[in-house]
């Protein structure tokens, strides 16, 4: 007989599964760190680019654009731009969590992230009726969030003493975890559809101002999905999701 979840357990078991995902960022949130103490920024700014943006991809192009001292206006007009995909994750989960008070949606919201869309979807998408999944969501935001500004700290106070350490090639383990991400969750034929335009369009796309061919990829991909899941409603899964 399987134990009932609790808060608890549920808040742990999210902890656990983003563990693995939480490896591949620490390098990432160091290598920030001390590109933004390279960029010009205080320790003090780079700490509150981390604690208050909390988007990775985001904060290392606004640091880059702080040092080509572009005006404060285009840095959040671009971070926004790059950041639209989340709003593809919140509509993903908002089936999930509608009935959640504003207490919880908006520090879940804010907290969300790549690696916690992607364990936090697997979770919900398990037909076990408990009603402390958002505990889970919770679980693995705060572990990612706590480890995002640890890291960011060291870098910063590591790039004080040793420059351009962005040239050590770590970044590298930050594409390693997202390709994980992705291809745990290729369960169906139209979810590999999604993946394989969406990666052909990021390559096309690459040389596009801002960093807009991220969002335009992601939602070619979008669409290509829906389109091959219309088509083909009856595939039988490429792989069954295993869980404990």
């Amino acid at each position: 007989m399987s134990e009932i979840p609790t808060r608890k357990s549920e808040f742990i078991t999210g902890v656990r599964d983003t563990l693995p995902l939480v490896l591949g960022a620490i390098p990432f949130g160091i290598i920030f760190g001390a590109l933004a103490v390279n960029s010009g920024l205080s320790l003090l700014g780079g700490m509150g680019l981390s604690l208050f943006v909390f988007a990775g991809s985001s904060q290392f192009i606004a640091s880059g654009l702080v040092t080509q001292g572009v005006g404060l206006g285009l840095i959040i007009l671009t971070t926004f731009i790059v950041n639209l995909r989340h709003a593809l994750y919140s509509a993903t989960l908002a089936p999930h969590v509608k009935g959640l008070p504003q207490k919880w949606l908006l520090p879940l919201g804010f907290w969300l992230t790549d690696e916690t869309f992607a364990v936090v979807i697997g979770r919900y998408s398990r037909t076990d009726d408990s009603p402390y999944k958002h505990w889970y969501y919770l679980g693995s935001a705060v572990i990612m969030y706590t480890n995002w500004q640890l890291c960011t700290l060291i870098g910063l106070v590591a790039g004080q003493a040793i420059p351009d350490m962005r040239s050590w090639g770590l970044d590298f383990a930050m594409t390693v975890t997202f390709i994980g991400i992705v291809v745990v969750q290729l369960r169906n034929r139209p979810m590999v559809v999604a993946a394989i335009v969406a990666g052909a369009c990021a390559v096309a796309f690459n040389g596009m101002p801002n960093k807009m061919g991220l969002f335009l990829s992601a939602l070619v991909g979008v669409i290509a999905g829906m389109v091959a899941e219309s088509l083909l409603p009856d595939v039988p899964p490429v792989r069954e999701a295993k869980h404990e």
